[in-house]
């Protein structure tokens, strides 16, 4: 099967053509695509002739109906190959009707098989950048890692502190000391010792994006067999929650593999598909399912888990889960336009305006007039002002996620008299690379708290990939406040993450813009569905009522 065939066919009738106009359909040269023609005459799907002379069309003539023959064969590989070596056909440029069809057929293959094993696969959108726990700065390479390792201990949404690889802990104003569970196995069959949290802490405080959030943290030992000390003479009043933090999962490296704790292991990571594998000797509890692929499909594939037993008309039901939020960031340390508070303050005031129109750029989305912090954030309105003159238009870029409301929200400042300029960068460097963003005046982000979002939040604000970092770093008195979480207990955070969130907001710096919700029907027949960190199902704890 030929992807440029069926470009063709879905794009050109017979009659008459140029060469030219078809090599830009095909994003070929005219040579590659002469050829590409007198191979697809000679295998008889079209008759091409050329035309003589210079201006002169060339003629071309379909001699069989190229989709249908292209959907059988996709019917016929679908049976007698792997789902993950189908995938990639439903990439090609089908019409919509078929392609219908074709992911019909093609998601009747995905959900639970229960033969030998009990194996669970799920659509994947887009490859995972990474599973390594110092380089997962995105949520869905962050679902990996919550699986794939531990932590020495874990952070509750209501602030209470339990044991993971830590069994118990001791700690006061200048010391934490952590003892270790017994005979816990990595996946490659070594035990845990606390050499290897030792090592894995190392490796996140000297890390460039955390190394700030470990600054009081001084000397990192093992003073015995199983027990880690941590020393931080000044204070650090935090020092637990930053311990359960993803980035501090605790892993060893190995013959170029980055191995884990975890109730699973990775198995495959691939162009094609992601395998996660039980892991049979966990600490914990084993998981339910034996393996859980995800495996790559196009991102028109629906998102919805059934058993592949099951027929389409077994019910589902729709489980919600909190998606994060997005806000708009300004960057007023730009010797730009943007510097300007009336500037600022005007664009606030036409988002303030025009932010309950959010919802119909995207359904799962809804207005955030209030803040980052659900249940604590109030609403707030702004006055009418007066349009600031600008000397340039001013520069906003975006990346694949944000792509329709940051077009929305140029519409509404090009409409206002607000000149803007788009510009598009990847997903990965807008993840890894502070700097694209910092060359922005300003630019729309969108945010998922990992579970607990008080400390989630003082990381959202400290790191050194936020959003907000160069900004924090350029403001004397955004400093300050920073400064005091060193004498806070954590318990009493959320009110100084209130007054940040309040000054963000007053001058025009970062502004609330959406809430969002992650939508996802699953079969009636899969169990105990818990949603844990940044809004993901626990895969640890799903099971599927098998078929009798």
């Amino acid at each position: 099967m030929d992807h440029y065939l069926l470009s063709l066919w879905n794009s050109t009738s017979s009659g008459q053509v140029k060469v030219q106009q078809l090599a830009e359909i095909l994003n070929l040269s005219s040579k590659q695509t002469r050829r590409k023609l007198n191979k697809w005459q000679e295998e008889g799907w079209l008759t091409f002739q050329a035309g003589r002379g210079r201006g002169n069309d060339s003629k071309l003539h379909w001699n069989k109906d190229v989709e249908t023959e292209y959907e059988q064969q996709f019917i016929a590989q679908l049976e007698k190959f792997s789902i993950e070596q189908v995938s990639k056909l439903l990439l090609y440029k089908w019409s919509a009707e078929t392609k219908q069809r074709l992911m019909t057929r093609f998601q009747s293959k995905f959900g639970f098989h229960q033969e030998e094993q009990e194996r669970l696969i799920i659509p994947r959108f887009y490859r995972f950048l990474t599973y390594h726990p110092l380089k997962a700065a995105d949520v869905h390479s962050a679902n990996l890692v919550a699986n794939i390792y531990n932590r020495v201990v874990a952070l509750e949404e209501d602030d209470t502190i339990i044991p993971e690889l830590a069994h118990s802990w001791e700690v006061n104003d200048k010391k934490l000391i952590l003892y270790l569970r017994k005979d816990v196995a990595f996946h490659d069959g070594s035990i845990l010792k606390a050499e290897d949290v030792v090592q894995s802490f190392m490796q996140m405080k000297q890390d460039e994006i955390y190394a700030e959030l470990w600054k009081p943290i001084t000397k990192i030992s093992s003073p015995a067999s199983l027990v880690v000390e941590l020393e931080f003479p000044n204070g650090c009043t935090y020092i637990l929650p930053l311990l359960s933090m993803m980035p501090a999962s605790i892993y060893k490296e190995s013959n170029g593999q980055v191995i884990g704790t975890g109730s699973f292991y990775m198995g495959e990571n691939s162009e094609e598909k992601t395998v996660l594998h039980a892991f049979k000797h966990y600490y914990g509890k084993r998981p339910l399912l034996d393996t859980v692929e995800f495996i790559q499909v196009s991102s028109e594939f629906g998102n919805v888990y059934y058993g592949a037993h099951e027929s389409r008309e077994v019910g589902t039901f729709e489980v919600k889960s909190d998606s994060g939020f997005g806000i708009v960031v300004m960057n007023p340390y730009r010797q730009t336009d943007i510097a300007r508070k009336e500037v600022r303050d005007y664009i606030h005031m036409l988002i303030d305006e025009n932010r309950s129109q959010i919802s119909t750029i995207d359904s799962r989305t809804s207005e955030n007039n209030s803040g980052c912090l659900i249940g604590y954030s109030m609403p707030y309105s702004l006055p009418k002002i007066a349009k600031p003159s600008l000397l340039k238009p001013l520069r906003m870029k975006y990346t694949g996620y944000t792509k329709d409301v940051s077009n929305w929200l140029k519409s509404i400042l090009d409409h206002a008299g607000i000149s803007t300029k788009l510009e598009e960068v990847s997903f990965h460097d807008a993840v890894y690379y502070d700097h694209l963003k910092a060359e922005a005046d300003l630019f729309i982000h969108g945010e998922i708290f990992e579970l607990n979002q008080s400390f989630s939040y003082f990381n959202f604000i400290k790191n050194n990939i936020s959003p907000l970092r160069k900004l924090t770093k350029s403001d004397p008195l955004l400093q300050e406040f920073i400064q005091a979480y060193d004498e806070l207990p954590f318990k009493q955070w959320i009110e100084q993450h209130l007054k940040i969130e309040k000054y963000l907001i007053e001058n025009s710096l970062c502004i609330p813009l959406y809430y969002s919700k992650r939508q996802i029907p699953f079969s009636i027949n899969l169990m105990n569905i818990k949603m844990k960190h940044f809004g993901y199902v626990d895969l640890s704890k799903l099971w599927m009522k098998p078929k009798y």
